[in-house]
Parts: C-alpha cells; sequence; structure tokens
C-alpha cells in the first residue's frame, strides 16, 4: 500500500516561493492520478492542482498562475511551486493519490473524490 510524504513547508513572507514535495514509498502503485489540496483552520479543504502519470495538469481555477505541479518519475516525487506567496495561502497542504483523474465538465477540476491515498500534510505560514 503506497504511503505519502510532504516536506517543503514552513514560514514564508508574503510574495516568497515554496517547493512542496510528495514522495511516494514507491512508484505510486496503480494510482495515476496525483494531487495537492490544501485546508486553512476553519475552512473546507479544497483542491489545488493535479497531474497525470502522463505529464498532463489540471488547476483550481484560482490558482491558475501561482502553481505549478510537477513530477520526478525517477525519485517517485510529485512537486507543488507556490510563488507570489499571500497570507491567505496559509495552510496545511496535502498530497493524494488516485487510479483515475477523471474528466468534470464544470469547476471544480481537481476533486477529493478522485483520491484514496493521503499524506500527512505539511503546514504553509504567509506572514
Amino acid at each position: 500500500h503506497v504511503q505519502l510524504v510532504e516536506s517543503g513547508g514552513g514560514s514564508v513572507q508574503a510574495g516568497g516561493s515554496l517547493r512542496l514535495s510528495c514522495e511516494a514509498s514507491e512508484y505510486f502503485d496503480s494510482r495515476n492520478c496525483v494531487g495537492w489540496f490544501r485546508q486553512a483552520p476553519g475552512k473546507e479543504r479544497e483542491g489545488v492542482a493535479r497531474i497525470v502519470r502522463g505529464g498532463s495538469t489540471d488547476y483550481s481555477d484560482s490558482e491558475k498562475g501561482r502553481f505549478t505541479i510537477s513530477q520526478d518519475n525517477a525519485k517517485n516525487t510529485v512537486y507543488l511551486q507556490i510563488d507570489s506567496l499571500r497570507p491567505e495561502d496559509t495552510a496545511r497542504y496535502y498530497c493524494a493519490a488516485g487510479p483515475k483523474c477523471k474528466r468534470y465538465g464544470s469547476p471544480p477540476k481537481v476533486r477529493a473524490s478522485d483520491f484514496d491515498v493521503w499524506g500527512q500534510g505539511t503546514q504553509v505560514t504567509v506572514s
């Protein structure tokens, strides 16, 4: 059973950048879809970005442009680059993996229902 471990979070000033990492204990097993979610205190979890093993990506409409998801198959790792950080980006960021990135005719593109394995998260605090 694949396990996911996130890292790279921390405390940064507004305007800075972070690169979060999601490392799989094995090559994501049969899960072809890997995504990033975040949850701020008192708010619902929201999808940020997802990537298909073949490389295609999707982003939530509100985060397009500042977030970049990428993968390094040799390292069993998926990354989330966050630029121009804002205080409202403060949240715990979670990596998740699932068998398939389903296509949806309406937002949101990144949905928790596509994922069945979750990491413990990494905290990002922007001040």
